[in-house]
Parts: C-alpha cells; sequence; structure tokens
C-alpha cells in the first residue's frame, strides 16, 4: 500500500504448469546451499548526507547463493534486492532510487521501515489511559483525513544507526536502532527500537523487530518494500499469482478505515485462499475495490498464535520467480500499487506506472488503538515487543 506497519513464497498456481519448461529446458536457478565460509559482518559505506547535514551509510548483504540486499540508515530503507530466475539470471526486485535525495524529495515509502504505528489512524486521534492524543494527518483517502504510517516525520524519515553483524546462524546482517523521543510525532513514551535485517543461505531475508518504552504507547511497525517479481520497472505485477493465508479480512470505510468488523473473503475479490492472478478481479464490481482503488486491505492471517507462520505466497510465471512471507503478525497488508502513476523514475531509468508493484506489510490490524476487538498494539513499560518476518526467495 502507499499508504501502511507492522510487520512480511512459492507460490502454486494452475498456470504454473504451462509455464514449466520441459525437464531437458534450461537449468534452473541453484538451490540453496550451506556455507562454506563464516560470514564477516558488512560494513558501513557513505552514501550521501541528509539536507540537514547528516551523514547516510549503506550497507550490503551477500548470501553463498549470489543473493544480494543493499540496506541504509536513512529509513532503514532496503536500496536494492537481486534474486535468480529460473535460469539464474539475477534481478533486483524492488522498487526505489540511486540516490539518498531522490528518497528525500519523493517516495511513496520505497524499501522503508514505517512507523511509530505503520497503516492508518482514524482522524489521527486516539485515546489511552484516560489522555487523548493527536497525531499529524497526512493522508486523505476519499477526502476523510487520517494519520498514515506514523506521521509527517516518521521512521521512513529519520536516521537510524547502523551496525554491520553476522547473525546467531552465521548470516550477514545489519541491525538498526533508533530512538524514538517521548511527544515525537504526537506519541508517548521513548520507545527503543532495533530493526535487524539478515540475509541467509536459505534465500531468506529476515526481519526481527525489538522494542521497549517508558509509557505505554501503541507500535505498529512493518517493512514497505515494493517487490516485482520480474524486475522494477519491468511491467506491471498484474499477472503475479498470490496466495494469501487469511480466510477472513476486515472491511474499511471509504477513508480506509477498518469497520471494526470481521468479513470472510469466500465469494469476494479478496479471496486469495488458492493462488490467483493478481489482477484477475481488480476490474470486479465490489465496494471494497472502489474504496481502496483496487487491493489496499488488511487480511486477518488464519495464524493467530503468535507463532512464525507462512502468510502468503507469490509466483511470477515468466521468470520463475517465487516469494513466501512467514509473519509472527497477525495481519497482512496487500496493496497493489493503485497510486504508482508513472510520475516518479525508479533506479534503472524507468518509469513507475500503476500497478508495477506490490506490497505485502505484515503488521497488526489498521487503527488498532480506536477498535477494542482488534489485538493490542499497546507496548507497556517493563513489556518488549518481539516480532519476526522471513521473506523468502526461490524459483520453480
Amino acid at each position: 500500500m502507499k499508504s501502511t506497519a507492522l510487520f512480511f513464497i512459492a507460490a502454486l498456481s494452475t498456470c504454473a504448469l504451462a509455464a514449466e519448461a520441459p525437464k531437458a529446458a534450461a537449468p534452473k536457478a541453484p538451490a540453496p546451499k550451506a556455507a562454506t565460509a563464516k560470514a564477516t559482518a558488512p560494513k558501513a559505506e557513505p552514501f550521501g548526507k541528509t539536507t540537514d547535514g547528516t551523514a547516510v551509510e549503506v550497507f550490503t548483504l551477500t548470501n553463498s547463493n549470489g543473493l544480494k540486499l543493499r540496506a541504509m540508515t536513512y529509513g532503514a530503507i532496503v536500496l536494492s534486492l537481486e534474486t535468480p530466475d529460473r535460469d539464474g539470471k539475477l534481478a533486483d526486485i524492488v522498487l526505489g532510487y540511486n540516490t539518498v535525495d531522490e528518497y528525500i524529495k519523493d517516495t511513496p515509502y520505497f524499501g522503508a521501515i514505517v512507523g511509530r504505528f505503520g497503516n492508518r489512524i482514524a482522524n489521527g486521534k486516539f485515546s489511552l489511559n484516560g489522555k487523548d492524543y493527536t497525531l499529524a494527518t497526512n493522508n486523505e483517502p476519499g477526502g476523510i483525513k487520517c494519520s498514515l504510517h506514523g506521521g509527517l516525520k516518521g521512521f521512513d524519515k529519520v536516521v537510524w544507526k547502523g551496525e554491520g553483524i553476522v547473525d546467531k546462524d552465521g548470516s550477514p546482517g545489519v541491525k538498526f536502532t533508533y530512538l524514538s523521543k517521548d511527544g515525537e510525532e504526537g506519541y508517548p513514551g521513548n520507545l527503543s527500537l532495533s530493526v535487524t535485517y539478515s540475509l541467509t543461505n536459505k534465500n531468506e531475508w529476515k526481519i526481527q523487530y525489538a522494542a521497549t518504552t517508558d509509557k505505554a504507547t501503541p507500535v505498529n511497525v512493518t517493512q514497505h518494500s515494493y517487490f516485482n517479481l520480474k524486475g522494477e520497472g519491468n511491467g506491471d505485477i498484474l499477472g503475479h499469482e498470490l496466495m494469501l493465508a487469511a480466510s477472513k479480512f476486515t472491511p474499511v470505510t471509504a477513508g480506509l478505515i477498518p469497520t471494526g468488523k470481521f468479513a470472510p473473503v469466500a465469494g469476494t475479490p479478496l479471496d486469495f485462499t488458492k493462488p490467483t492472478a493478481i489482477g484477475a478481479r481488480l476490474t470486479a464490481d465490489d465496494e471494497q475495490l472502489k474504496f481502496g482503488g483496487g487491493y489496499d486491505h488488511n487480511w486477518v492471517l488464519d495464524n493467530q498464535k503468535g507463532e512464525l507462520a507462512l502468510a502468503a505466497k507469490v509466483y511470477e510465471p515468466t521468470t520463475g520467480r517465487t516469494l513466501e512471507v512467514l509473519t509472527t503478525e497477525p495481519g497482512i497488508q496487500f496493496y497493489c500499487g493503485n497510486f504508482l502513476d508513472g510520475k516518479l523514475t525508479g533506479k534503472s531509468g524507468k518509469k513507475y506506472e500503476f500497478r508495477n508493484a506490490f506490497v505485502l506489510e505484515t503488521q497488526h490490524y489498521p487503527d488498532s488503538p480506536n477498535q477494542p476487538t482488534f489485538p493490542s498494539t499497546i507496548l507497556k513499560p517493563g513489556k518488549s515487543l518481539k516480532s519476526t518476518t522471513i521473506f523468502r526467495f526461490g524459483t520453480k
């Protein structure tokens, strides 16, 4: 979603058989293999400065199979992510820019960590422990104001501290840390947050979130990368086949705020319980699709136990690339690039047109601070937030 959080895939399809080459066809991408040598901690490299002169650094993670992820300290943004197709050809599969200046100038949250509260809060208001809080209203879907992705200067627009690490499983990684001060963007409490990216030899991009606070506060942090498994800038994503492990969703109003109800996806264009092309039902006469201008909704994952479980699968037939999303979060926001309009030119010099990417944001539900029936997003002093999302890449 151009909009929202928090927290992000080999897919199946009846079309997969048609797209699959005979056994004698070109070899597939190499299977993940065990590391032959211990990874070393990635080193920080300079990547420009913000408008106030703060230095920005970039870290490059590479696994033993050639997958490469680059992330910078501004917004904890993932700049690029290279994965192989079924013939072993690498391509960058996330949208973005070449310079920090471009991200500062204009971005719909490309590759960023968003928060303190990812997604929307109705009217930019919530109450907590008898006190009313007012946030910036930086989004107006349907002409109805709300606070989106943390406000005017959310976590996507601050410089984090970055440190190259080797994860517990021996994978190269980078740990980003940030202190969101009491009152920042209207939220209570000093929130100490870390987000760790690692790239495993199982071809997994693992994201680990951790946070503590000194005052009760809403927290819903997520990763907002825009994916195109054909390669960034290589056309629309309508032929990508999506499965979501969710039999319910949270319907929204015209302002894209949840009504508070849970609705079954069965019999609606939001049913992705079986692999379905993203574009197959986008033109259906459906109120929810009209409100979102397409898909921009929160799905209620079938797994609600807080354990790492499959949330989504995506398959791109022409390249054979697959993506699995596993998460400990209770929800996932699927957004299909409805607000991309060709005005932004990406890192390869190609314009990002309508529905040229999709986003899968693992998260708690939108507007949770105002929705008593939703899982709580309130983090209290003495407690810690821990959440994990994995993006797993492959081919078929």
